[in-house]
């Protein structure tokens, strides 16, 4: 009978003990569960920030599961490509308070922060890195052919790029360049913004340039249809540009805005541009020497003394020779270094040969100076000079100066 009144009492211990704990609500025991979980993530969150303090050129991200949890990552930068940054992806799985360990467990892995590397935009300008120029050539060989020469202070695309040299387009010219000799990337902006030009094209039939940015404002110019000024700021729905010497503003309505750098030059423009600077250097230098001077006053004696000079300096030349010398005793004659008259200038001591030995004379005397010397010597004393301002002639030996028949003139 005892043995069997204390199983009674421990079974009714039993059974109010299991209905004390069958009263307490089950989101309680979720709730507990949730807030060890959370004190598990609050340490795991406190360890990751220590690392992320003794690790050096780390990126810490974090993200928000719901309203409750805090998830960090910990993430290496280089592990991501060149150019490229993490992108996070936040959670929209809340953790309820009736969630179960499992299930909170399973949210914790299914929201963790996913990476994805988002490459940012690379720039292709370039910008040569160079004093004068620097050659473009076919292919990327120092001995390849030259197709064209990047100046300094100018820029192209980047098509192609190794680990030595770089193919470009710029302008009309397409070829490799040794990488040391550009700027990419940012420095290649930079220098872009400093020496790139902003111009305005008109677009419209006649547009006018005022005094301010007011419709009501004075007119300074007009442009027509495609013609282009210098822009110096866009502002709101005017563009401030410089016309003619002068601050003007114009419509930005009826204006192109590009920003533009110099590009390469071909060597086929080489060549063209070359050749015309070298005719025009010669026509420069011919209209120098075939020009119309001051005439002098001469008397028939000195007509007489300047042909029979011109005889026997040049009588065998052709007539551009023969007026050529009598030229040069025309320039002395004008020159303030000699004396002002054509007979002192010629019977000079040491001067010219011819007037010390006689030969003058007899042809002065006799009258048989040709016809064609006596005619340049009045072109001379007229004016008319094909030397320029040489002062000197003699045989042509190879001495720099300008070639006429058999002399060289200087």
């Amino acid at each position: 009978m005892n043995t069997n009144c204390k199983k009674w009492k421990y079974l009714l211990c039993i059974t109010a003990v299991m209905t004390a704990f069958s009263s307490i609500p089950f989101n309680t025991q979720a709730a507990d569960q949730q807030v060890k979980l959370m004190n598990d993530l609050d340490k795991k969150q406190q360890t990751t920030s220590s690392k992320m303090d003794s690790a050096q050129g780390r990126n810490v991200f974090a993200v928000t599961a719901g309203a409750a949890n805090v998830l960090d990552a910990e993430i290496m930068s280089s592990a991501l490509p060149d150019g490229a940054v993490p992108r996070m992806i936040t959670p929209k799985t809340n953790v309820s308070s009736t969630t179960t360990k499992s299930d909170a467990l399973a949210a914790f892995v299914k929201g963790m922060m996913v990476l994805q590397p988002e490459m940012l935009p690379q720039s292709k300008l370039v910008m040569a890195k160079v004093n004068e120029y620097v050659n473009i050539r076919q292919e990327a060989d120092q001995d390849a052919e030259k197709v064209g020469v990047l100046y300094k202070d100018c820029g192209g695309d980047i098509l192609e790029k190794n680990n030595e040299w770089t193919k470009i387009k710029s302008g009309d010219v397409t070829g490799w360049i040794k990488n040391e000799y550009l700027y990419f990337g940012k420095e290649a902006e930079e220098l872009a913004k400093d020496v790139g030009v902003l111009t305005a094209y008109a677009n419209t039939e006649t547009l006018r340039v005022r005094e301010e940015p007011s419709l009501e404002a004075g007119i300074v110019g007009l442009l027509a249809d495609g013609q282009a000024v210098e822009a110096i700021a866009e502002e709101g729905d005017w563009v401030r540009v410089s016309y003619e010497g002068t601050t003007g503003f114009v419509s930005s309505e009826y204006v192109r805005v590009e920003f533009g750098i110099d590009t390469a030059e071909s060597m086929e423009a080489i060549r063209e541009r070359e050749e015309a600077e070298r005719a025009r250097a010669a026509a420069e230098a011919e209209a120098k020497r075939v020009q119309q001077k001051e005439a002098v006053f001469a008397t028939a004696s000195e007509l007489d003394i300047l042909a029979a000079l011109i005889q026997c300096e040049a009588g065998g030349e052709p007539y551009e020779g023969q007026v050529a010398v009598g030229a040069v005793v025309m320039n002395r004659v004008r020159n303030g270094g000699y004396p002002n008259s054509i007979t002192e200038v010629i019977y000079a001591s040491g001067q010219f040969v011819p007037a010390s030995g006689g030969r003058m004379e007899s042809l002065i005397l006799n009258k048989t100076t040709k016809a064609s010397c006596v005619q340049a010597a009045q072109e001379a004393i007229n004016g008319a000079c094909n030397v320029g301002d040489a002062l000197h002639f003699r045989r042509n030996n190879g001495r720099p100066g300008l070639v006429i028949g058999n002399h060289v003139f200087w």
